[in-house]
């Protein structure tokens, strides 16, 4: 039997009236009629994902799924019931998430970030919110100051939890940014602290004076375009700040101070004023 969840390239061997019989190594896999291509016939290659129907059968389909097995995605929670809840992946069939293996009460539209597996014991295909022994930090692949890719994992009461690269977990505290994220988000950052036990702390954003260099260009062109002026400086608000430039506080006065060292700006009372270049 082929592996389920994933993409097949498999050959039409039979055409009938209400379906399609596949050939997956000799087993027949049924395949709906509509959604076969309009000239399909025996021989034809078609590419098709293969899943359990409600009998627990193997059966194909060419819609495009949101997930295969081993991937993580963000779906939607569709129904619920006392032993789970069911998502949409984009198929006939939802995908169950056991209770177990989610974290607080989840209601219908809720969106999850879940990984898809085949479960051993049954074969059936699943998805788990709980993701917590899916990345080790026992052996780091990072460092301080390093760039990282992250992904939001979770929000926590410190912050909000990070897979990074892929392959650790990581901690970006609330106090830290100033944008509310999702489970599923995307955002590049660095590691800001490597802790004991090997504990990451990330943050947002570039590390230091890459980070002013690249925003000192974008504020420059902000104060063009807003006739050299913007009211902005180092006592005003850190949320407000961010509102307006997309950066932490921090970010914004090491900028304004590499910017006016090079006498590209003048701070005054109100805020920041464009020097002729």
């Amino acid at each position: 039997m082929l592996p389920i969840a994933q993409y097949h390239l498999l050959t039409v061997s039979q055409v009938l009236p209400d379906r399609v019989i596949l050939d997956a190594d000799g087993t027949p896999i049924s395949l709906p009629i509509k959604e076969a291509p309009a000239h399909v016939q025996p021989e034809m290659p078609l590419n098709v994902f293969i899943y359990l129907n409600n009998e627990n059968e193997p059966v194909a389909t060419t819609k495009r799924t949101r997930a295969c097995a081993g991937d993580l995605a963000v779906l939607k929670v569709v129904s619920v019931k006392p032993h789970g809840a069911y998502l949409d992946w984009g198929i006939a069939r939802d995908l169950f998430m056991p209770r177990s293996l989610h974290f607080d009460d989840v209601e219908v539209g809720d969106k999850c970030l879940v990984k898809v597996f085949v479960d051993d014991a049954s074969g059936n295909v699943l998805a788990k919110e709980n993701l917590d022994n899916e990345w080790s930090n026992e052996t780091l692949t990072v460092k301080e100051k390093e760039p990282v890719e992250m992904l939001i994992y979770k929000d926590t009461p410190l912050g909000y939890q990070v897979i990074i690269n892929n392959k650790h977990l990581g901690l970006m505290h609330h106090n830290e940014v100033f944008t509310e994220y999702f489970p599923g988000d995307k955002l590049t950052g660095f590691i800001k602290k490597i802790k004991e036990d090997n504990k990451l702390d990330v943050v947002p954003g570039k590390p230091g004076f890459l980070k002013a260099t690249d925003e000192g260009s974008r504020i420059l062109d902000m104060l063009k375009a807003n006739k050299g002026f913007l009211p902005y400086h180092d006592k005003s608000d850190a949320e407000e700040i961010y509102k307006m430039f997309g950066i932490s506080k921090k970010t914004f006065k090491m900028t304004i101070g590499t910017l006016y060292k090079q006498k590209k700006i003048k701070l005054v009372e109100e805020g920041i004023q464009l020097l002729p270049s």
